[in-house]
């Protein structure tokens, strides 16, 4: 390569660099969206009087085209026994779990997302794929994401579930509280509108509140007194109540601080510099480069 030629290269790569590194951070930054309005939507579960049917389950699969497989599958109890956890091909599921205080007795519990009012995956997204709307829902954005599965680690509820058996456009599963199709329009989630039992209640979440503080007061013999999601994580949107302390249903014990505010502006601040590093690689790619010119023109 003469001299003119690595001249004019190193000319276009400085000027290339100059541009890329000029991008103002606001710009690479991404903007997720988190609304927690005062009138924000929630589900209040009364395990106390969930049977365990499973038709939240089926309802959930069938509004969200998901495989349902046989409904006598549905029938067979000794699966609950089990520790599930919602994944790609059930985006809830029901557990069972025995009262430590009467062994004739047992608590069915419904889980799926949580949908957190400061959610940890919403803010561990750093293209915003992630957002939290109005009513309450935490969804998920297809055309934004670029997989790298941060919102598996932040979760603190291990919802998220990553689709690793496809090879092309695999997706992140979670419950999105029926919004594209239901809540967003004023409908009820597909699981709530198929319990028979009540034992799922859709409304403003400030409402469900008081209603849940209202049962443990009338009947403090059937509740244990905490309701589940008021203040983990900084309040989430679905709310429960059950007959016995929630560590023995295998909810974690994570807290009343809102999880992003410990690895926000980390996340943030590594993404609002990711573009200029990328010049810089990109100008020592063109040195290799230019020496390997130099190393054939001695050969030559």
């Amino acid at each position: 390569m003469n001299t003119q030629s690595r001249r004019e290269f190193l000319k276009t790569a400085g000027l290339l660099g100059a541009g890329i590194a000029g991008i103002k951070p606001k710009e690479a930054a991404a903007s997720p969206v988190n609304i927690v309005s005062d009138d924000r939507m929630g589900v209040l579960v009364d395990s106390t009087v969930c049977i365990g049917c499973r038709q939240c389950e089926i309802a959930c699969k069938e509004e969200h085209g998901l495989p349902v497989g046989s409904l006598d599958d549905y029938m067979d109890r000794t699966l609950l026994a089990e520790m599930r956890r919602p994944d790609t091909t059930a985006l809830t599921v029901i557990n069972e779990y025995p009262n430590p205080k009467n062994p004739d007795q047992h608590t069915d519990l419904k889980v799926q997302c949580m949908h957190c009012d400061h959610p940890a995956c919403v803010s561990a997204c750093i293209v915003g794929a992630f957002s939290k709307q109005e009513n309450g829902a935490v969804i998920w954005d297809e055309s934004r994401c670029i997989g790298c599965r941060y919102c598996m680690v932040a979760c603190p509820f291990q919802v998220p579930a990553f689709e690793f058996d496809k090879a092309l456009e695999p997706k992140i599963m979670k419950c999105d509280l029926c919004y594209d199709n239901r809540t967003s329009k004023g409908k009820l989630p597909a699981c709530v509108e198929a319990c028979p039992q009540n034992a799922l209640i859709f409304g403003k979440r400030y409402e469900l509140l008081q209603l849940a503080h209202q049962k443990i007061q009338d009947r403090p013999q059937s509740y244990f007194d905490h309701i589940y999601g008021e203040h983990e994580v900084g309040g989430t949107s679905w709310l429960y109540l059950s007959n016995q302390d929630f560590a023995s249903l295998d909810f974690p014990d994570v807290g009343t601080e809102p999880m992003p505010g410990a690895t926000e502006p980390l996340q943030h601040a590594l993404f609002k510099f990711f573009i200029p590093p990328v010049a810089l690689y990109g100008l020592l790619g063109g040195i290799m480069w230019l020496g390997k010119g130099n190393k054939a023109e001695e050969e030559e």
